[in-house]
């Protein structure tokens, strides 16, 4: 920039610069409209000059933006994983937090029970009298020995049909049954509650009522064939009542149990000595458990180390735990305290599982790549698990891989996107080719499933290549281009042993047969059309240039003898129809040669065969309906050359493509030599 743009920059750049005082000084010091006109001038170039730069800078920074914008994704998406997990820590903690409260709970009050067992039991027996002396027809109820009172309070009873209220109760809840009393309207000394009902524990069952306002903080009880809706002061007092009434049951079923257990009679034992010497005794032998010494302090506390390590994501340590504990009970015998511990410690063993299958699911986070699925994989395996580790291992990178393919952008040319495309599938699948070959080294029977795996990736990759290529009609040179990369990149795959070539041509066949009949119907259409036209007249390319770019393009279609039907000057000795004809079909056979299979042999010989045959019959015609001897002598040269010198060109590049012989091109080239044999004939040759 010159010296007085710099000035001019500056000046406009400057924290005081004032629009009006600078406009009104120009025009001050300008001689007229040419001054003012060259500095509108500057001005400009300056801007231009800035929007450029502004332009190049957004250019530059655009891919950072792009990335910065894919990386927060990740780091938001990690983040809530992040939270989820330590979410699930704290509730675990919680749990355990909780479980050792209660646990403590339990045994001070067995302490306090065992220490003053006569003074608690007399106290509830006293309560339990004195609140029954304020109920009217109740003497009775403490003639029942152990009974006492467990809670006690106030409620309101409504219609179990229409949930209107019918009247105030008061619920006594006892160590075996449970008393309803209604409330005296006209109180007698301190008789307050009149006998209701009195229900055994057993007979009822107790069901929380959902709140349905201004119906709320309701529970039923359930009496065959009746019931009775209560409700409590508070949702507090509501909880209260459930919480005890459960306990309350629980309670009386397991004492009575006990005591059932305790009232039958021990039978004598009586030795019964087998006559049998066959009979084989299954019980455990005495000194069996004994045997195993489960006394260890590492035994002892294994259920709370896998706990921790499970809470930690300590998998290894977890399954070094398990390896340790196997082999030590490896020889032992299986008596009932092993059982236990086995039990105890299978429960870890699924709480494992579970958590090394959510390490695996597609709901984790997949970057990292293969390598990222490797620990929980290892892990599993080690459990015993590596069918289930397969087939999550496998699941995951489907899954990682189709991101990927969505996440692929469509931009810029379709040959562009193929390259990205086919670099990000078939390096994935090699990478995770790699890291299964090191995974599952000693499990060979999984290898069957990573082929399946394999070509259900494969059929992915195929339906975003073919919405690209095939559905958006691209041409058939682009098509096969794109082919030829697929192709390429899959063969990379044989480096490990797994060649999926014939799995994506049996997967393209449909589409590429289909975009070669479609190109064949245009090309000769084209040629229809060309020929409807034609003046049998010679090119005139013009110019020196043009002809040597028309023999350069003949040259690289095979065409070497081109040279001999070309003229003097600019002249070319075959006509337009002919010229163009050639190159269409040379094209059309070079790029169907890069799309070949061998299921496509066919469909690509007898495209060409009627291509061809357009053309022939087109030159025979003509022959035959020219009356023009120059004309006629003309149209014969261009048989000639499309006899002698096209046909045999796209015979031998066919076989050497295909590597078979072209017979139905072959015969149809040996029914056109009458054109020349015999040019006064009024007979069709095709």
């Amino acid at each position: 920039m010159s010296e007085t743009g710099n000035r001019l920059r500056k000046l406009l750049e400057s924290p005081n610069f004032d629009p009006q005082n600078y406009v009104k000084q120009l025009s001050q010091q300008s001689d007229g409209d040419r001054d003012l006109q060259e500095h509108r001038q500057k001005i400009q170039t300056l801007a231009d000059e800035t929007a450029q730069n502004l332009k190049k800078n957004v250019y530059k920074n655009y891919r950072q933006f792009i990335e910065t914008a894919k990386e927060i994704s990740y780091l938001e998406s990690e983040m809530y994983q992040l939270s989820h997990i330590l979410t699930e820590q704290k509730s675990i903690m919680e749990s355990i937090t909780q479980a050792l409260l209660s646990t403590d709970k339990d045994e001070t009050s067995k302490e306090m029970q065992a220490a003053f067992p006569k003074e608690t039991e007399d106290l509830k027996q006293r309560t339990l009298t004195s609140l029954l002396e304020k109920v009217e027809g109740g003497k009775n109820i403490m003639d029942t020995p152990g009974r006492h009172l467990i809670y006690n309070g106030d409620l309101a009873e409504y219609d179990v049909d229409n949930m209107s209220p019918i009247q105030r109760v008061h619920a006594f809840l006892m160590n075996d049954c449970l008393l309803i009393a209604t409330w005296l309207p006209n109180r007698r000394g301190t008789v307050k509650y009149k006998y209701s009902a009195l229900y055994d524990l057993e007979s009822f069952a107790v069901v929380n009522v959902k709140d349905n306002p201004p119906m709320k903080d309701m529970f039923k009880i359930l009496m065959f064939p009746e019931s009775r809706i209560f409700q409590a002061e508070n949702s507090k007092v509501k909880k209260e009542w459930l919480e005890i009434l459960d306990e309350t049951k629980k309670s009386k079923v397991t004492k009575d149990r006990h005591k059932k257990e305790e009232e039958v009679p021990a039978s004598p034992a009586r030795v019964e000595v087998s006559t049998n010497p066959f009979d084989v005794d299954d019980d455990e032998p005495v000194g069996a458990e004994e045997s195993v010494d489960l006394s260890l302090e590492w035994i002892q506390e294994l259920p709370e180390d896998l706990d921790v390590c499970i809470a930690q994501r300590d998998f290894e340590g977890a399954v070094d735990l398990l390896d340790k504990l196997n082999e030590y009970l490896k020889d032992q015998p299986v008596t009932q305290k092993v059982k236990e511990l086995r039990s105890k410690v299978d429960e870890r063993v699924r709480q494992l599982t579970e958590v090394l299958v959510f390490e695996l699911s597609p709901d984790r986070s997949l970057r990292g790549g293969p390598k990222a699925t490797r620990r929980a994989v290892s892990q599993l395996i080690r459990l015993g698990q590596s069918t289930k580790a397969c087939e999550l291992f496998l699941k995951n990178r489907a899954a990682a891989v189709q991101t990927a393919i969505r996440q692929l952008r469509i931009e810029g040319a379709t040959l562009l996107y193929i390259h990205k495309l086919c670099n990000i599938f078939f390096t994935s699948v090699l990478e995770t080719a790699k890291e299964f070959q090191m995974d599952f080294a000693g499990n060979t029977g999984c290898y069957s499933a990573f082929v399946v795996w394999s070509r259900s990736a494969m059929r992915m990759f195929v339906d975003a290549f073919s919405k690209q290529v095939f559905d958006s009609k691209e041409s058939l040179s682009t098509a096969a281009e794109c082919v030829k990369v697929a192709k390429e990149h899959c063969q990379q795959l044989t480096e490990i042993g797994l060649d999926l070539t014939y799995t994506l041509q049996s997967l393209l066949v449909k589409d590429i047969k289909a975009a070669l009949l479609s190109y064949k119907d245009i090309i000769i259409e084209a040629t229809k059309h060309r020929n409807s036209e034609e003046m049998w007249r010679r090119m005139n390319l013009m110019t020196p240039e043009a002809l040597a770019k028309l023999k350069d393009e003949m040259r690289s279609c095979g065409i070497t003898s081109f040279e001999q039907y070309t003229g003097d000057d600019c002249w070319v000795n075959l006509s337009y129809t002919i010229v163009a004809f050639t190159k269409q079909m040379m094209s059309f056979l070079e790029e169907g040669l890069k799309l070949y299979f061998p299921e496509l042999h066919m469909v690509l010989l007898e495209s060409l065969y009627e291509i061809i045959l357009v053309a022939v019959q087109h030159v025979d015609y003509s022959v035959r309906c020219e009356q023009d001897a120059e004309k006629k002598s003309f149209i014969l040269l261009n048989a000639t050359f499309l006899h002698d010198t096209v046909l045999p060109v796209v015979e031998r590049r066919f076989e050497e493509g295909v590597g078979k012989p072209a017979k139905m091109l072959h015969d149809l080239r040996k029914s056109t030599r009458s054109v020349r044999i015999n040019p006064e004939s009024t007979t069709s040759l095709v």
